[in-house]
């Protein structure tokens, strides 16, 4: 098995949703991760099963793994899974 999510991907990936989408990063932490009281998150690293993020909430920055729902078979899988759960999240 390949890896499909090496670090150069994990990193344009997150650096990407850090820089224009942290308000995303945050609201995922928030939904997905069930910490409805996190302030900001930042996206560590993506892999094929999931993100890792770390979220401050209050003083306390805390890490959490969000689990996706399937396995990523690549950045574009990657993409369209990030959007579809900001989709998901405002339905």
């Amino acid at each position: 098995m390949t890896n499909s999510f090496p670090p150069a991907v994990s990193d344009r990936i997150c650096r990407h949703m850090n820089q224009d989408h942290s308000d995303a990063v945050a609201r995922y932490a928030q939904t997905f991760g069930q910490i409805p009281d996190a302030t900001a998150a930042t996206m560590l690293s993506i892999d094929a099963d999931g993100m890792n993020l770390q979220v401050q909430v209050g003083e306390v920055s805390q890490p959490l793994r969000i689990p996706f729902d399937h396995t990523l078979v690549d950045a574009k899988d990657a993409h369209q899974t990030l959007v579809a759960m900001l989709h998901q999240m405002e339905g």
